[in-house]
């Protein structure tokens, strides 16, 4: 009897707790329109110039690069 009892009561409150989470004023059906979001775009902080790091690769630009690593003497 003492368990049935226990059950019946944690039902009911449950039943209680779950209908007096739904709040009527929130409404579910609305055409909601989502868009990216949108970015600025950076500031052009090189004055025109090209970023090195973003050359092309190839044997030209390479041997240039080596020889501007290499100490002066």
């Amino acid at each position: 009897m003492k368990k049935t009892l226990l059950f019946g009561l944690l039902a009911g409150s449950l039943m209680l707790s779950a209908t007096s989470c739904s709040n009527p004023d929130y409404k579910t059906d609305e055409n909601v329109t989502v868009k990216p979001l949108e970015y600025l775009a950076p500031a052009d902080t090189t004055g025109g110039k090209v970023d090195p790091a973003n050359r092309e690769i190839n044997a030209l630009n390479a041997t240039e690069d080596i020889k501007k690593m290499q100490p002066v003497m």
